[in-house]
């Protein structure tokens, strides 16, 4: 999570970051329903004005909030892939990577994938939303061998895949998945996501 401006001071070019981090702190506590810009620009300790300096209106600010969010999606994939070694185990690796960051920012996930508040049309939010669900088929494509972006069958392997840790996710946000007692849930969420991967690997 952006540190809170709160804990800190900042001069004026530090305005754009001092506001992404209220409104990350705000969505989390209000939800995407309560989110107004007068309520970031409160959290941030400036004039109800100065957002506009960088943010038109709340639907701005909140479609820049979720291309840092995507940002840090990507870096928490990756993270998880990099300390495996084979192309089955890193391609789960990404699985456990996109489940750490939705638990871990419940808030902003939702704000991600599901809500109509951000555009969803603006260039820089797609592009780093598009680069996310590439590190899913790049991943594939070390399994099986074939790109997805090319290949039918093996951009059902991806789309499988991103349906599983999809759902997975969820279930674990709203408390409905549920792991034995003394289990590690990563190893439960490891063999779940295996299932969903072709059998090939490289």
């Amino acid at each position: 999570m952006l540190k809170d401006p709160k804990d800190r001071t900042y001069h004026h070019g530090d305005l754009r970051r001092a506001l992404l981090a209220a409104a990350e702190a705000e969505l989390a506590e209000k939800g995407v329903e309560g989110f107004t810009l007068r309520g970031c620009a409160k959290r941030a300790g400036v004039s109800h004005a100065a957002p506009a300096h960088h943010f038109k209106d709340a639907a701005a600010l909140l479609t820049a909030l979720a291309a840092e969010g995507f940002t840090r999606f990507i870096t928490a994939m990756e993270k998880r892939r990099d300390a495996e070694t084979t192309p089955r185990r890193r391609l789960i690796g990404c699985g456990l990577g996109y489940l750490d960051f939705a638990r871990a920012n419940p808030a902003l996930f939702g704000l991600m994938f599901s809500s109509k508040r951000p555009d969803h049309d603006d260039p820089e939010l797609g592009k780093v939303a598009r680069r996310s669900f590439s590190v899913l088929t790049e991943a594939v494509c070390a399994v099986s061998g074939a790109d997805p972006l090319v290949d039918r069958s093996a951009m059902l392997d991806a789309m499988t895949t991103w349906s599983v840790v999809h759902g997975l996710a969820h279930l674990s946000l709203a408390g409905q998945f549920h792991v034995a007692v003394g289990v590690d849930p990563d190893e439960s969420y490891a063999a779940i996501i295996g299932r969903a991967l072709p059998e090939v690997d490289a």
